[in-house]
This record gives structure tokens, sequence and C-alpha cells, in this order.
């Protein structure tokens, strides 16, 4: 028998990887030990541990109905993991109020679950976490900055704010300064191996592109290579814009029907690998999936937040046909009047479903398939495919145009109390 032993070998086990230092070239040798015959029961020995390699995490939305014991259990099942350190994309409190002490109880609550990480963690902040001027005065008191960078292993990270200036608005923006400041980031940067942009807000699909100040950063990342992880909505969506991917994760304990895949609702973080010469690698990791050893979750306290007045829903289900034929695929969204609007003419959005390949649809108000409150309701049916385009655009709707608009639609559906079966047939 032939035995070789590694500190023998020393070039045949090299890992490939060099440190660099002063202009010189050092072989970094590996820390494998092992017998080496003619026939060896391995595919190679070429360990996967290279210096330039990490990996982190990325945890999205906890507020906007945050449900009890999720976010607090996260924390212990990315102390499971080990990445290098966590990154954010904001939604970290409930926030909107201007009560002092209220949100120094929520961020009081929030550090003692992000304490408990055995990594560091870096905040970016949401439209919860930053509602309004004395909640962007508490984030400044307690964080300083509202967005920045940092470079790891030649990897440099964008910490960017969406609702700056605007604080709490809908759309949010990206003031001239915040641009200019990553301007400059970017510039002083040219040869970092990869960006990671965090972001609250997937600004790109929103209908004020050409002035919430998105376009403008975009512009100065065109022709680098990087990554945008965004949350706010809910759920996943990938997009491609400049040739470059860009997420939208779910939730990390956030409100969501967790209606499952297909709507891209559940809990999740990102797991992202970062090697040399070779594009990150995203894994989506889902919540309840991820056990110690013992098969047992660490049982917290954490609260969620009681949502009041919630009317009751009853079951509400059917199908939808188009010219007598299954409308697979499309989008159906109920639609109740705007109870802020006196004129009639705005309405307020209150679910969606996909129609199965049958026809069939089920309603969801407030968890999965539980149906709709007792009204009447417009409702419109699209079918987009794609349903979203790569950069972000909705993608063109199959159906006539009149079924896609809230105040025209002529669709309507009446719940009552007790189990609704509600058909849609749409025709040419």
């Amino acid at each position: 028998m032939k035995r070789i032993l590694i500190p023998a070998l020393v070039m045949a086990l090299l890992v490939g990887a060099f440190a660099i230092s002063g202009g010189q070239k050092t072989a970094v040798k590996s820390n494998l030990q092992i017998d080496i015959e003619n026939r060896n029961p391995w595919t190679n020995l070429r360990i996967n541990d290279a210096p330039e390699t990490f990996h982190f995490v990325t945890i999205s939305d906890r507020t906007g109905g945050q449900r009890a014991r999720i976010f607090s259990q996260a924390v212990e099942q990315i102390n499971l993991l080990q990445p290098a350190f966590v990154v954010s994309v904001g939604d970290l409190i409930d926030g909107y109020t201007k009560d002092p002490d209220r949100l120094a109880a929520q961020w009081r609550e929030f550090q003692t679950y992000t304490s408990r990480l055995q990594m560091p963690f870096f905040y970016v902040p949401g439209n919860h976490d930053v509602t309004n001027p004395t909640q962007a005065e508490v984030w400044k008191e307690r964080f300083g900055r509202r967005y920045y960078h940092f470079i790891y292993k030649n990897v440099l990270f964008l910490a960017v704010n969406s609702d700056d200036p605007d604080v709490g608005k809908v759309d949010g923006r990206i003031s001239k300064e915040q641009v200019e400041y990553f301007q400059k980031v970017l510039q002083a940067n040219p040869n970092v191996r990869w960006i990671f942009v965090m972001v609250h807000k997937p600004m790109w699909t929103h209908p004020n592109l050409d002035k919430n100040g998105w376009l403008d950063l975009e512009k100065a990342l065109s022709g680098r290579k990087y990554t945008v992880f965004a949350g706010h909505i809910h759920r996943y969506q990938k997009f491609v814009r400049q040739g470059m991917n860009y997420y939208q994760l779910a939730t990390t304990g956030g409100g969501s029907r967790l209606r499952g895949m297909r709507y891209g609702e559940f809990d999740q973080i990102a797991w992202v690998t970062v090697r040399k010469g070779s594009d990150p690698i995203i894994a989506n990791l889902m919540l309840d999936g991820i056990y110690p050893e013992n098969l047992k979750k660490t049982v917290t306290d954490e609260e969620g937040v009681f949502v009041y007045n919630r009317r009751p829903v009853h079951p509400v289900r059917g199908k939808v046909t188009f010219d007598a034929v299954p409308a697979a695929d499309a989008q159906i969204i109920f639609w109740r009047p705007d109870p802020n609007d006196k004129t009639g003419k705005k309405a307020t959005r209150v679910t969606d479903s996909w129609v199965e390949a049958d026809g069939s649809y089920l309603a969801t108000t407030h968890y999965r398939n539980d149906g709709l409150p007792e009204g009447t309701y417009k409702v419109t049916v699209t079918l987009r495919k794609p349903f979203f385009e790569p950069d972000g655009k909705l993608g063109k709707n199959l159906l006539p145009a009149i079924y896609a608009i809230p105040l025209a639609t002529p669709l309507r559906a009446t719940v009552k109390a007790g189990v609704n079966e509600i058909n849609f047939n749409l025709t040419k």
C-alpha cells in the first residue's frame, strides 16, 4: 500500500488561492490530512474553503402585522447557521407612533433579539422604522446614520434609505444628497469584486420611478456587478434590471397570509454565499425547515401585534372563465369603496387570488383561504404572462382591459354569511 502523509504532499493539496501581500503571491496550504493511495474514495481534495469565500444572511420584514415568536426564533436559527454577519431590509419595529415611550419599548424589544445574535447585525431603515419626524429623530439618536456603506473581503455593501427625505410616504424617495453619497462611494471603490444593495422598498416597481431617485442610483451602478435585496411588499419576487438580479424578499415574521410558494408568501431568510470569480449564490431558507439537532425550536416570548376590529369573514370560492374556458393563472382582485373618498372614485384593494388550472379560486383576507367579510365588491381579473417583466413592469394583460379597471369593471361579488359560491364568466 502506498501511503503518503499530507505534510509531505503540500503541492498536491494547494487550495489554489493566494494571499497577496506586498505584490508577492504566497500559496495557502490546506489543513486537510489524509492518506492517499492509487485509488481513493473521494472525488477530489479541493476543499471549498477559499479565504475569499464567505456567507451572510439577509432578513426581511418583521412588522406590518408581526406574528408572535417568528423573528425571535429566526435569531436562534441564524445562530445555528453561523454566517459572518446579518443584514436587514428594514421594517424592524411596528412604529407609526410619535410616543417616545412606545418607540423606546419597541426598539428595546427588537434589540433584545439582535443582541442574541452571535455575529454583527446591520440595520437598514424601513417605513415602519422612520414613519414620521419623531421616529427619524429616534433612529438618529440610536443608530446615527440612516444610510451608509461597508466593505468586507473586497465586497461593497450599500445600506440605502428608501424613505429619505419623504419620511413615511407610500412610494418613498432617495434624496439627492443620498444619491451623491453613494456615487462618491462607488467612485472611490472601482475594483470591489461585488456590490450588494440593501433597501427597504422595491423602488424600481413604483409609479414615480422617474422621480424617486432610484434611476440615479441605478445609473451609478451601471456596468458594475451587483445584487439588490428589498422587502416591503411581503411577497417574494425576483427581477432582472441592467442584467443584475433584484430580490424582493418575503417576510421574517411580518404580516403575511402565508399562502405559500405560488404567492411568494412565507417566512424566510436569504443565505448568501460569496465566492471568488462567480456570481453570488442565493439560497432561500424557509424558517419552518431550520431545526437544531434535537429537532426542537427555541420557545421565545416575542409577542405579535393584535389586530383590532377585524370583521368576520366567510368562505368565498368559485370559478373564473373566459369565453367558457378556465382562466388559468389569471389574478382576481376584490375591491371595496375607499372609505376616505367622498367622490366614490377610489377603491381599496381587499385581496387577490390566483386562478387554478380548472378555473377555481379561493379568497383570502387575513389567513390562507379564510374568505371575505360580508358586503358588495367590485372585481377585476387580469391575465398577465409574465405577471412581471424582468425589469419590474407589469406584463401584458391578455384579457379585455375593462376587467382590469376597478372603477369600470362590470364584475361584482356580494358576500353573505355562510359559504359563498361566486363565479365569473368573462367574454370578449
